[in-house]
């Protein structure tokens, strides 16, 4: 594990990832077959397909680390599905990786810190144009000033962490999906995919939140090494490097995986599925209180704070199929809580 506070343009280990490779296609959810079976993985080499697996569930890394803080924040969000308003952390994080996935549709030229920010502004009209809510988080022009210079100082920080004009990626905001042999379906969105001339594949994760002390960095990579077996399982293709970029501190936490840690990521899914589902099957969803706490939005649901939980439809319903979300419309994981 390698973390990496770099001066401009220090991007050395790897070399620049040109002519973009594409890594598969989004997998349609609605593609799910009749009978509870799951679409094909891609023919494995030899051209031999992989049998058709029962579906057990499906879980995000995102969702995952929901259950691993609390299962009771995983219940809110996952079984009663309750609304958690916009803040301006989440709204200012929604819109830096929407500036930078529109940066990579300039010419390489382009990419510049001008234009980076002038899609700020553009997509701050435009996410503000769709969702009201977000428009209505700022009481005056000052505010809504104030804090578009907050997220104009992280795109900015962006560029003192590589030139994106060296760069192609494979993909962007990049839906990935795979079935284990359990049945239990592995989703989510990868915000950038880099594949090198050699065929090295990069997983990118932008961060607007505040860097991981050391002693929490194994946790932060938990999403990473989640995508990482998603992509190793559909391609049989190891990832060389996973890589954290947390722009608002200019930090990179950077680590090459290898077998042996996603044959580890594998196992503990599973057993957390294990646990999701026997959750589900006592109807024991009980908190596990945290300084986290003091950043959750149903505090006044919880029964560690003197509240009650809604109650369930079925003490023994099964975790429904969870939705999963881009970058426009995710919840923050809590392990990086906002200052």
């Amino acid at each position: 594990m390698l973390r990496v506070v770099p001066a401009r343009g220090d991007d050395a280990e790897i070399p620049p990832n040109v002519g973009g490779v594409l890594y598969g296609g989004a997998v349609d959810d609605s593609a799910v077959l009749a009978g509870g079976t799951t679409p094909q993985d891609p023919p494995a080499p030899g051209g031999v397909p992989p049998p058709q697996t029962a579906l057990a569930g499906a879980i995000s890394p995102s969702r995952a680390a929901d259950f691993m803080t609390c299962p009771l924040l995983y219940r809110f969000r996952v079984i009663d599905r309750l609304p958690e308003p916009p803040t301006t952390a989440t709204a200012r994080g929604t819109l830096v990786h929407a500036a930078l996935e529109r940066l990579f549709d300039l010419p390489a030229p382009g990419r510049t810190p001008e234009a980076a920010r002038a899609l700020l502004a553009a997509e701050w009209d435009r996410l503000a144009a769709e969702e009201p809510d977000l428009a209505a988080l700022f009481e005056n022009e000052a505010e809504r000033t104030d804090w578009l210079a907050s997220a104009t100082a992280i795109v900015d920080a962006y560029f003192t962490l590589e030139d994106p004009r060296r760069l192609e990626p494979a993909e962007r905001e990049a839906y990935v999906e795979t079935t284990l042999e359990s049945g239990l379906r592995l989703r989510g969105y990868i915000d950038r995919l880099d594949v090198a001339p050699s065929g090295d594949i990069r997983i990118v994760d932008y961060k607007t939140g505040r860097a991981p002390r050391e002693a929490y960095e194994a946790s932060a990579l938990f999403q990473m090494k989640f995508y990482a077996l998603v992509i190793w399982r559909r391609r049989g293709q190891v990832p060389r490097l996973l890589q954290l970029m947390y722009l608002a501190e200019g930090e990179v936490l950077r680590y090459s995986p290898d077998e042996a840690d996603l044959l580890a990521t594998e196992r503990k899914v599973a057993a957390l599925w294990k646990a999701i589902e026997r959750a589900a099957a006592e109807g024991d969803w009980r908190p596990r209180p945290s300084r986290l706490c003091d950043w959750c939005n149903h505090k006044a649901l919880c029964p560690e704070f003197g509240g009650t939980p809604p109650p369930l439809p079925d003490p023994r319903v099964r975790p429904p199929q969870e939705t999963v979300l881009s970058h426009e419309e995710a919840i923050p994981e809590p392990s990086l809580p906002e200052p």
